[in-house]
């Protein structure tokens, strides 16, 4: 099998050395070409020439972002081909939420052992993905006050910090107490359409769901939203690659439904979604629309990707196939 292994030099959890020997490890296995990206979105054109040129295998080394784009090539609506390649993502990053939800190790080299052996015995499945207009995310996409961490967070990046749990956790209070407008709404949800009409295999559109006001919303195409360290941040636990779109989102940002929000959301012993006057869920949706009464932070898969007044997202189901 012809293979590509898009590597992110830049990626915080290896080294020139792991590099080299994860990419010794895939070349006894199938036949491999190995390119490194120079540029944000570079990942993006390298597979989509991938599945022109008829690779069988797009492996990425890298965080989430080099994940995205890299199926954002594959399927990108100008480039698809009938079949595309399939997709293994090595974790390389500081989060590495879709592979982790795909059931990787955190560790690259472990995870490389864990795709040889699925290679060996041909594990590929298909998963949905969620399209926001006309981009695909992998596990969320979201408006509002995480989307506004995300910026802040890159921002620190660009001027060399190293990016970590403690940065993320510094920038999120930094925003929530002295930056975010915590006291008018900027976002609403429209009303959104389940993905399965019975209404006992989908969850209830949420309470007063046309119009609704937030502060912040969160679409997952699967569970969890984020890890802090080893530990998995939940806002949707029921969202699933198999299934559709989850909706997370706040009414309030008050402090003490805000805190006790971000409890449930840690709590291992949370069995569904966080529960509260401010907050809004919904489980197993086809599409719905967010817009704004001015430009808000959108992130898509852990990338700040700018400013929106109108986000339109969309279940695809099946719409990648992976090594598992």
């Amino acid at each position: 099998m012809r293979a590509l292994l898009i590597v992110n030099p830049h990626a915080t959890s290896t080294t020139r050395l792991r590099r080299d020997v994860i990419a010794r490890a895939l070349a006894s296995a199938v036949e491999l070409e190995i390119v490194e990206t120079r540029y944000r979105g570079h990942g993006t054109s390298l597979a989509a020439d991938a599945a022109s040129a008829g690779y069988g295998l797009v492996i990425t080394l890298g965080g989430d972002g080099t994940v995205n784009e890299a199926v954002n090539g594959l399927l990108g609506p100008s480039r698809r081909p009938a079949a595309p390649p399939a997709l293994a993502a090595l974790p390389g990053g500081s989060a590495n939420v879709f592979a982790r939800a795909l059931g990787l190790a955190p560790d690259p080299v472990d995870a490389t052992g864990q795709v040889l052996s699925a290679l060996a015995a041909g594990r590929f499945r298909s998963i949905g993905l969620g399209l926001a207009d006309d981009r695909y995310f992998t596990f969320n996409s979201g408006m509002g006050l995480d989307a506004e961490v995300v910026r802040a967070v890159e921002g620190r990046r660009a001027h060399g910090r190293s990016v970590s749990p403690a940065l993320y956790m510094r920038m999120a209070g930094r925003q929530f107490w002295r930056l975010t407008d915590r006291r008018t709404p900027a976002m609403h949800l429209g009303s959104p359409a389940p993905e399965d009409p019975d209404p006992e295999g989908a969850g209830p559109a949420p309470e007063d769901a046309d119009g609704t006001p937030l502060f912040w919303c969160t679409v997952s195409n699967t569970s969890p939203w984020t890890y802090v360290g080893r530990r998995p941040v939940q806002t949707n636990p029921e969202a699933s690659f198999d299934a559709g779109l989850d909706v997370f989102g706040l009414r309030s940002l008050s402090t003490p439904r805000t805190l006790s929000t971000l409890r449930q959301m840690l709590s291992a012993r949370q069995a569904g979604p966080p529960r509260g006057r401010g907050v809004v869920t919904a489980h197993n949706l086809t599409m719905l629309t967010l817009t704004a009464d001015r430009p808000v932070a959108f992130q898509i898969d852990g990338e700040y990707v700018g400013e929106r007044e109108r986000v339109s997202f969309r279940s695809v189901p099946d719409a990648l196939r992976v090594v598992m």
